[in-house]
């Protein structure tokens, strides 16, 4: 929280009690009191709550860090169990203040204040103090037992003195503060006996197994309960012209939202009632909830079972995974939440206190025997992300020598023959001075092309002139992209063959397989060899690729490491050659990136380029030109400003009025017969809207509940809505993330047609539906890259490249939703999104990386070179979330 008054504190405790209780932890051990709402407010600022004085220097910027917001958390399942029984609920209580203790020890132990000149020196904690707030209920008044943990970011050091707490170094512990949760609610023998004595067991999910089917309808109701609250505050200000509703009037508002559209309800809740009427509709959902269940036997792993050398595995993968925006660099803190989290996943069942030792030798384990180590130097602070997986060390240095020694030199095709090509197969278009060197490039003899262009560029104009030009010389043009969607697209509008880069790999003998510490596995079957997966023997690829065959890899900026390392002993074996097309300043890949800079920084052709074409307004095609890679934050902040002044920003107050003014987007594009893309930051953000949109349609009498079928996730999905499949199938002719329009259910089949061709119709069983199936209205950036609508509705949240994919679908009109209430604050939320990480393509870049990230840290061994600065902490972020 980063007010400079309490007054976003204030409204947060208007969910608790009238007094708040502060845990002040020093040297390990901790006593509480309580604090009033005017001693909070003090406290908040940074005063003695008790005394008055102020504790330290005080930070007069109005985005200084004040209080780190942690929850915590835990499967809402545990929740629902908690409802219905007392005793479960005082466990669960229990649970949480065990927790809660241990995450505030670690705080004090683990963070640190930063002394000396530039905040250069370490200095460990001696006193830390956090406020602990309870709810039972979500905003929506559905039950969700939480706590929020108040970590003012006032801190004593061992030297007595106040400063502020090492903000990057706090957000970082964060993950092993999430992993602490994870082990908790998994291993708590307490919290395991009180389940088991009520008949119940936790699932491999972390769910309570017999609860976990109330889960979803419970928030289902939530995204209900939220569309309500948007609805009825807009009211409220239609009634109330120019003001603003008071806490209390908010406060009237959720109840009215949780009890409107509940058949036999009171318009307004009793509040003293929740409970009753909660326990009645969760009974209603499973009447077998009201019988009494026989206890049961956990049949724990013990202790001396666990396989060490495995749960080092498993830390490493979980920290690699983590590391995909740090160019594959993690730190010692990731590991040891890899190691907790592992140790979590095994069936145990101790005290926490056991399990120090073996966190401890897993962690120790996994740093000796899976990662490489960026820096050498001595006592490096444990927040530092200067390790680095084996693997993915070994896959990029592979990567970046196989380029190297294909990376041979030829001559692009003749421009003229490319222009007479292009004349001959499009009369109607001109290519521009980047589509014509892009084009001759690739029919050209360079071994490895690499060409890269913002949206709207014109790079399938390019492709197809560069294929038919390579046909006219007896070669074949190859079209491969990361998802068989991209390829798909790519082929059919380029007039080449085309797969998804995956299944040209698997026809060339690659299969990839998850091991059992989570990582994915590439091997190579050679002729004769026989197929695990298949039972049959590997007789060679089917599709001949030849010498002198250009393999193209469209959208490559998602080209991940270990698929290009594949691909490169393709083009060893084949002799082929390849060009690389696509703009690593859109989506990157799930896994590691980095292979396209890769490519780029080697190919004897390197090309840009930079005329786009997709927009009418040449105002806004140079803005996104500027958005996809603005020239440091004070250019970002032009950008930001431009598109607050040509409105392309929208407003909103909170995430439910983010979501309406999407969903409300959708209609307003299908009013006017336009297309609209809506991008999310997330897929749960996509679903609630996709939810949404859903609903009102069926309210509008748009899609008939008659018939339907059941999506991922037990989602409800009836004809005439707009869904994604989530799978590849050649059987039904379906993509990954292809959207369609639900045109027929039948008993036995579901009936697909194209969004953009009603006469294209494809097949898919209740099968499928069930597990690769889910609502398709809004979408994250993987669903949209590509994709060209008339219209584009960006969300709350998203990253660089979600901002820029996002406001660049649209041909006629681009917005972003900024959920802020002032302009100024939007500008400064754009611009800091418009900030990227620097792609790390090579060891020696991440080194530098990791040593550039050292400088700025605080270390114990620093000399001291200057007086105590109190200086504040570092990072912007506020808010920490674990579990």
């Amino acid at each position: 929280m980063t007010a400079r008054t309490a007054d976003g504190v204030l409204a947060a405790a208007d969910y608790a009690d009238a007094v708040m209780t502060r845990y002040i932890v020093e040297d390990g051990a901790i006593r509480d009191d309580l604090l009033t709402r005017n001693q909070l407010r003090d406290w908040v600022d940074g005063i003695d709550p008790l005394t008055g004085q102020r504790r330290g220097r005080d930070l007069e910027s109005p985005v200084a860090d004040l209080v780190l917001d942690a929850t915590i958390n835990a499967p809402k399942s545990f929740s629902i169990a908690a409802m219905l029984d007392g005793e479960l609920n005082a466990a669960y209580e229990d649970l949480q203040d065990r927790l809660r203790d241990r995450i505030i020890k670690m705080w004090q132990t683990e963070l640190n204040a930063r002394r000396g000149k530039a905040g250069c020196i370490r200095e460990n904690l001696t006193r830390v103090e956090v406020v602990e707030l309870k709810h039972e209920r979500s905003r929506s008044l559905d039950p969700h037992m939480h706590r929020h943990l108040w970590l003012n970011v006032k801190v004593q050091g061992t030297d007595g003195k106040w400063s502020n707490v090492d903000t990057r170094v706090a957000l970082r512990f964060q993950n092993v503060v999430n992993a602490e949760g994870d082990l908790a609610c998994r291993t708590d023998p307490v919290w395991v006996a009180a389940l088991a004595a009520k008949g119940l067991t936790l699932n491999g999910r972390g769910e309570i197994g017999q609860l976990e089917h109330l889960v979803r309808p419970l928030s289902k109701r939530s995204a209900q309960i939220e569309a309500n609250k948007t609805v009825r505050t807009q009211w409220w200000k239609e009634q109330h012209p120019g003001q603003e509703p008071s806490r209390d009037v908010l406060n009237q508002i959720d109840r009215w939202a949780w009890a409107t559209d509940r058949p036999n309800k009171p318009g307004h809740l009793n509040e003293d009632d929740w409970a009753t009427l909660v326990r009645g509709e969760l009974l209603a959902a499973d009447k077998n909830l009201g019988h009494e269940r026989v206890p049961v036997t956990v049949d724990a792993v013990p202790v001396i079972a666990l396989d060490l050398g495995l749960l080092a595995a498993k830390a490493i993968v979980d920290a690699d995974n983590r590391s995909t925006g740090t160019g594959g660099r993690f730190n010692v803190m990731d590991v040891r939440a890899g190691a907790v989290r592992a140790i979590a996943s095994t069936g145990l069942v101790t005290d926490r206190s056991e399990l120090d030792a073996i966190i401890d030798r897993v962690t120790n384990d996994a740093i000796g025997a899976h990662t490489v180590t960026l820096l050498t130097e001595p006592n490096i602070p444990d927040h530092v992300k200067r390790l680095m997986a084996t693997s993915t060390a070994s896959v990029k240095t592979a990567v970046a020598h196989r380029i190297e020694s294909i990376c041979t030199p030829g001559e692009p095709l003749q421009r003229e023959e490319v222009l007479a090509v292009g004349r001959e197969i499009e009369p109607e278009r001109v290519l521009d001075i980047g589509q014509l060197g892009g084009a001759a490039a690739i029919a050209g003899s360079s071994r490895v092309v690499s060409v890269t262009g913002a949206a709207g560029t014109g790079k399938t104009t390019m492709l197809k002139v560069a294929g038919a030009a390579l046909r006219r010389h007896g070669h074949n043009m190859i079209i491969v992209a990361p998802t068989k969607k991209a390829s798909s697209v790519a082929g059919r509008e380029t007039n080449s063959a085309s797969s998804s880069l995956h299944q040209l790999l698997h026809d060339y003998g690659w299969r990839w397989a998850t091991n059992q510490a989570g990582a994915t596995e590439w091997t190579r079957l050679q002729r004769g060899e026989v197929d695990s997966s298949s039972g049959l023997e590997y007789s060679g690829p089917r599709k001949q690729i030849r010498s002198g065959d250009r393999i193209v890899v469209d959208e490559a900026g998602m080209l991940e490491l270990e698929a290009a390392n594949a691909l490169l002993e393709v083009l060893e074996s084949t002799g082929a050659s390849v060009a690389v097309v696509g703009d690593d300043y859109q989506a990157l890949p799930v896994g590691h990136s980095g292979a396209m800079a890769l490519f780029r920084r080697r190919a004897f052709d390197q090309l840009e380029l930079d005329v786009i074409h997709r927009f009418r307004d040449p105002d806004w095609a140079e803005l996104t030109s500027r958005l996809r890679d603005p020239e440091g934050p004070e250019d970002a902040g032009d950008v930001a400003d431009e598109l607050i002044k040509a409105g392309h920003v929208l407003l909103a107050n909170n995430d439910a009025e983010a979501r309406q003014t999407l969903v409300d987007g959708w209609f307003d594009a299908a009013r006017h017969r336009q297309t609209v893309a809506l991008v999310t930051a997330t897929h749960a953000e996509a679903q609630e809207i996709s939810e949404a949109i859903q609903a009102q349609r069926i309210q509008r009498g748009d899609i008939t509940a008659e018939r339907s079928v059941v999506g991922q996730a037990d989602q409800a999905i009836f004809e005439s809505d707009i869904v994604q499949t989530r799978r590849n199938d050649s059987t039904s002719g379906v993509d990954n993330r292809q959207t369609w329009i639900i045109k027929n259910i039948t008993t036995s089949h579901v009936i697909l047609e194209s969004v953009s061709d009603a006469s294209e119709l494809r097949k898919i069983t209740h099968d499928y539906a069930a597990a690769h199936v889910h609502l398709g209205y809004a979408s994250t950036v993987y669903g949209v890259q590509g994709e060209t609508t008339d219209r584009s509705i960006v969300g709350p949240g998203v990253d660089a490249a979600g901002l820029y994919v996002g406001l660049t679908r649209g041909r006629q009109d681009n917005q972003v939703v900024v959920t802020t209430p002032t302009l100024k604050s939007a500008r400064t939320e754009l611009t800091e999104t418009m900030q990227r990480s620097p792609i790390e393509e090579t060891l020696d870049i991440s080194r530098t990386a990791a040593r550039s990230e050292l400088s700025r840290a605080a270390r114990a061994d620093a000399v001291q070179t200057g007086p105590i600065a109190g200086t504040g902490s570092i990072g912007r972020s506020s808010a920490l979330t674990p579990l």
